[in-house]
């Protein structure tokens, strides 16, 4: 899968501009993923709108940095524990990587910009190319997720969606086969 075919940077991202989006809740025909689009009732309104949708944000419905920060930390720890998995790292020091995975994912679900303020786009087939992501990686990764996640008492609806996405990127970082 080529950066352009990757999923959207932030699953947040607003509608066209001059229309604005409302987000519904769990209670909805719709899953908080989904929104419906809807005209403006006065131009100007953008800048609310924008500040309405990011207090909506899966990022604020999970928690924010503080649910993020535990994900991160949660499996670090875990590919800490995991000398075979922990080997496909390149730096010693798993801070750093947790520190990126976390401002990736904050900005993914709606939180602060500063990966790509950092680092500009996350490009992940190409940030992962130099690795080899077989499906014994992928799985592993996979569990120390799933591990982590489970720490974090999501609702079904919101830990539903996360393991989506989770699960999808990693079958899309795949570049070896076996």
């Amino acid at each position: 899968m080529s950066d352009s075919q990757q999923p959207p940077l932030n699953p947040q991202a607003g509608p066209p501009e001059g229309r604005r989006t409302f987000t519904l809740g769990a209670v909805g025909s719709r899953s908080a993923a989904q929104s419906v689009t809807q005209p403006p009732q006065q131009v100007g309104d953008a800048r609310e709108a924008a500040e309405a949708a990011s207090s909506d944000s899966f990022y604020a419905q999970v928690g924010g940095h503080e649910t993020f920060t535990k994900l991160t930390r949660e499996f670090y720890q875990r590919v800490a524990q995991d000398e075979d998995f922990k080997a496909m790292y390149p730096e010693e020091d798993l801070g750093p990587a947790e520190r990126r995975l976390r401002m990736f994912l904050e900005q993914y679900w709606g939180g602060p910009t500063t990966y790509s303020e950092e680092r500009g786009h996350p490009r992940l087939r190409m940030r992962h190319a130099p690795f080899p992501v077989d499906t014994w990686a992928r799985e592993t990764w996979l569990k120390h997720m799933r591990a982590a996640m489970d720490t974090l008492e999501l609702s079904p609806l919101h830990d539903g969606i996360m393991w989506d996405y989770f699960d999808r990127a990693a079958h899309a970082m795949v570049n070896r086969p076996g």
